[in-house]
């Protein structure tokens, strides 16, 4: 597995991490973010949607499909952009941020990545 491939499969661990805790302990997490408790199906169909969208990046990475690396950490990217907007119109807590960045930092290093294995 290239390094590239790798940093995709780290994300893979992490969507399936958060999936499963939205599925089955949704309200520790939504307090994680700063959102408050809900017994609403969206929190575990959030999840399950997590774990299903975490599992192409798994497929992706083993696989080497570095068009899918591109477009996700591109995707990834803009993920921080939306949460600060959400912030801004007092639609989300402060905290969501933090789970932006997790997304930046996660694209920011899968493109380094990638940009060191176009130049070997």
């Amino acid at each position: 597995m290239s390094k590239s491939a790798k940093t995709i499969y780290v994300f893979f661990i992490y969507m399936i991490i958060s999936g499963l805790g939205f599925v089955f302990i949704p309200n520790i997490v939504l307090n994680l973010v700063g959102l408050p408790a809900s017994s609403d199906i969206w929190v575990r169909a959030v999840g399950m949607m997590t774990i299903l969208l975490g599992s192409y990046y798994g497929v992706m990475a083993k696989n080497e499909v570095k068009s899918f690396f591109y477009a996700a950490s591109y995707g990834r990217l803009t993920v921080i952009l939306f949460f600060i907007g959400f912030v801004l119109f007092d639609l989300a807590p402060l905290k969501l941020i933090m789970f932006g960045v997790v997304d930046l930092l996660g694209a920011i290093w899968t493109l380094r990545t990638l940009r060191t294995e176009n130049k070997e």
